[in-house]
């Protein structure tokens, strides 16, 4: 009996998640142990420091879009305003007010002398004409006439307005006296600033790097935890640098076979693996792996089944209370998916509906090891609308269709039971979406696509404060 293909095709509901990811420490999936320069000149870890003028605290974009998979950090500083509080950058600040002062100063007496100096020329011949008469007269004051008497007196009239020419000279010689001692004054100080940086400043500055340094370790080990701001393009599985154990459950309904592979690039060639044969059937595509355990809703009920793939035995079966199954409350293209399972850097998650809550998604946070429910949240979004979900850092993220055109439409936040509408574009390349799943040590996003594992890195906004900011 053939199913039709939108219903069964080759949906395949495939997990890859690492063994034991949620035990590693999130410094080593952020990484900033240690940003290693090629010899080439590239960055295989980059962090880039900004100074912006924001006060908030430390600000950082991480996501793993680089080609080997590596997470990429841009982290963008508060501003410090060291300087402002720095004793020596406002001396030299006050150093550089009197320069620009002595400058204009200079500019002033430039102008004046030169003014002067025209005037002092325009009148020399008069000048020797004065002293040449004088000088005769004293040689022979026979010769001083009343009318050449007058004629030197009104020479000497004519010498007059020398007088306040001479006046200035004399105040700009004070001036110029007063202006070199200013600079004596600057000249020693900028001195014994150049020597106090020569002798101690690269010491400092080398402490405040190692300070910077220091800090963003302390902000990558927060690193977990951050909001969705952007996905990239698809990347459809075919080869992958990072191999990763990989397990994929063929089909959406009935189905008992999990496919265990060691590597992601085994999986895209069908070989080496190990099979499980699951004592109870599943539903949905909604499965996820967590800490060597799989976790998957029965068939027809709303019970949840841990299978430890090492021990290959059911560790717990539990019901979730008042939850909808066998395609009562499923996403927008059916297919039993009722009820989603999820992990991410805060732990196991169950996405679901119930009559009470009208069709509304539900978010329950579960204790791994017991299946019990710690908390719930009802979000308001009908489940019918969303197209598929995913959390982050307890963020449930819901696209707004599984078909193109889809986009990531809405956030529920349960750190603060609120929400908001987003709107961050989605590729759906190959049209049809049947799996949505978060991998927070890879920081990608696992989906499959109308018969093609689909692989999107996301990007993370943080505000971290750290002690001093």
């Amino acid at each position: 009996m053939t199913v039709p293909l939108l219903k069964i095709g080759a949906v395949l509901s495939t997990m890859a998640m690492v063994t034991n990811w949620m035990s590693q420490t999130l410094p080593s999936l952020v990484g900033l142990n240690g940003t290693t320069l090629s010899s080439g000149g590239t960055s295989e870890k980059i962090v880039s420091a900004l100074y912006p003028s924001s006060e908030e605290g430390w600000q950082i974009y991480s996501s793993a879009q680089d080609v080997d998979g590596k997470c990429v950090c841009t982290v963008v500083a508060p501003a410090q305003n060291m300087c402002n509080r720095d004793a020596r950058s406002k001396q030299l600040r006050q150093l550089m007010e009197k320069v620009q002062n002595i400058t204009q100063s200079m500019e002033v007496l430039d102008l004046r002398t030169y003014r002067d100096l025209q005037y002092v020329r325009n009148t020399e011949s008069l000048m020797k004409v004065v002293d040449s008469k004088l000088k005769m007269a004293s040689d022979n004051p026979r010769t001083l006439n009343p009318k050449s008497f007058q004629e030197l007196k009104d020479r000497v009239a004519q010498l007059l307005p020398l007088l306040p020419v001479l006046e200035q000279y004399k105040a700009d010689a004070r001036m110029l006296g007063r202006l070199k001692d200013e600079v004596r004054n600057v000249s020693l100080v900028l001195m014994s600033i150049q020597e106090e940086m020569g002798a101690y400043d690269y010491e400092e500055l080398r402490q405040r790097v190692l300070l910077l340094e220091t800090r963003l370790h302390s902000c990558m080990q927060k690193l977990g935890c951050g909001k969705l701001t952007g996905v990239s393009n698809p990347i459809t599985v075919r080869r992958r640098v990072q191999d990763n154990r990989v397990w994929s459950m063929d089909g959406y309904l009935k189905g008992r076979r999990v496919l265990e592979y060691r590597t992601l690039g085994d999986f895209t060639k069908g070989q080496n693996f190990v099979q499980h044969l699951l004592p109870h059937p599943w539903a949905g595509t909604g499965h996820v792996v967590h800490n060597g355990s799989l976790y998957y809703n029965k068939y027809q009920s709303n019970i949840i089944i841990k299978y430890h793939f090492r021990s290959r035995s059911v560790l717990l079966q539990r019901s979730l209370p008042l939850a909808g199954y066998n395609n009562t409350f499923p996403y927008s293209w059916g297919g039993s998916s009722d009820i989603d399972l999820m992990a991410d850097e805060g732990g196991l998650w169950a996405v679901y509906t119930t009559i009470p809550n009208a069709g509304n998604i539900v978010i329950s946070r579960l204790e791994p090891q017991s299946l019990e429910v710690l908390q719930t949240w009802d979000t308001g979004y009908p489940k019918r609308s969303a197209g598929e979900a995913f959390m982050i850092c307890g963020t449930l993220y819901v696209t707004n269709s599984h078909l193109a055109g889809a986009k990531i439409y809405f956030a529920y936040y349960t750190n603060s039971s609120s929400y908001e509408y987003t709107d961050i574009p989605f590729h759906n390349q190959y049209s049809h979406i049947s799996m949505l799943d978060y991998n927070p040590r890879e920081r990608v996003l696992y989906t499959w696509n109308n018969g093609h594992q689909v692989l999107y890195n996301v990007t993370l906004f943080h505000v971290i404060k750290t002690s001093g900011d």
